[in-house]
């Protein structure tokens, strides 16, 4: 019995969690339904809002300043779908269950899909990045393109712990809708789509409530925009954010197992 076992080939936990991951970022590339307006919306959106419509301006700053807050609309997405509406349509399916089944770490499931919506928000980035560039204008030192790029893929995981939550609560069918009512609103109200100072004085009252407000505001701050608050306090609030989520969706888990 002792040479049947030792005959199976080991396999490291590194290669266990990058084939994980990597087999979630292809099945979720290859959704059309996920990728398309994942990929795609935060880069037309860019296009429209600060390419086409301050043609001939020279709005530089606005440009500079939709690069940083169209980012972060574009990285919550695979947050909040990836994880949410996936995790609601394995627990449909029954796939969630036959993972838990399997003989592979506890946590590379949840892992995979966090190392997904990082390399998601990588190529958002180089997207949005590569139209600033191109055709808005934008020119920002190396430091700068650095540290927006830290802060808009380590921005996801407040998102994924919210999509995690929904997926736990709703089924497959109903996980989008609820997704959107939460990523669109919550979108405009963080002064994502226009500054804040633009929203009516009780719209700009409750924007620190939302964990897109205080990534928007340290994106900004990356790229030298003018932003609210401190870096410590947005943070500390994002982290507070994601680490209630993921209590609260871990307790809903260990109910339905």
């Amino acid at each position: 019995m002792n040479a049947i076992v030792e005959s199976f080939p080991r396999v490291s936990l590194p290669r266990v969690y990058t084939l994980e991951a990597k087999h979630e970022f292809l099945r979720l590339l290859r959704s059309p339904s996920f990728a398309v307006p994942t990929l795609l919306f935060p880069a037309m959106f860019y296009f429209l809002f600060a390419v086409l419509f301050t043609s001939g301006r020279g709005d530089y700053h606005a440009n500079v300043y939709l690069l940083a807050t169209y980012g972060v609309f574009g990285v919550m997405a695979p947050g909040l779908f990836g994880f949410g509406v996936s995790v609601a349509l394995d627990r449909d399916r029954g796939w969630l269950l036959l993972k838990r089944a399997q003989p592979m770490p506890p946590g590379a499931y949840l892992a995979s899909k966090l190392a997904m919506a990082m390399l998601f928000s990588v190529v958002i980035f180089t997207l949005l990045a590569a139209l600033g560039t191109t055709l808005g204008g934008v020119r920002l030192a190396v430091e700068s393109w650095a540290a927006l790029l830290v802060v808009e893929v380590l921005g996801v995981m407040p998102f994924c712990a919210i999509g995690l939550f929904v997926g736990t609560l709703v089924n497959g069918q109903a996980a989008p809708a609820v997704i959107n009512l939460i990523y669109l609103p919550m979108s405009f109200l963080s002064g994502l789509w226009m500054p804040v100072t633009a929203l009516p004085a009780a719209v700009r009252g409750i924007a620190p409530l939302w964990p897109a407000y205080h990534l928007g505001q340290l994106a900004l701050g990356a790229v030298g925009q003018p932003n609210d608050g401190t870096p410590f306090v947005h943070v500390a609030a994002l982290a507070g954010v994601t680490i209630a989520f993921l209590f609260f969706a871990r307790r809903r888990l260990a109910r339905s197992a």
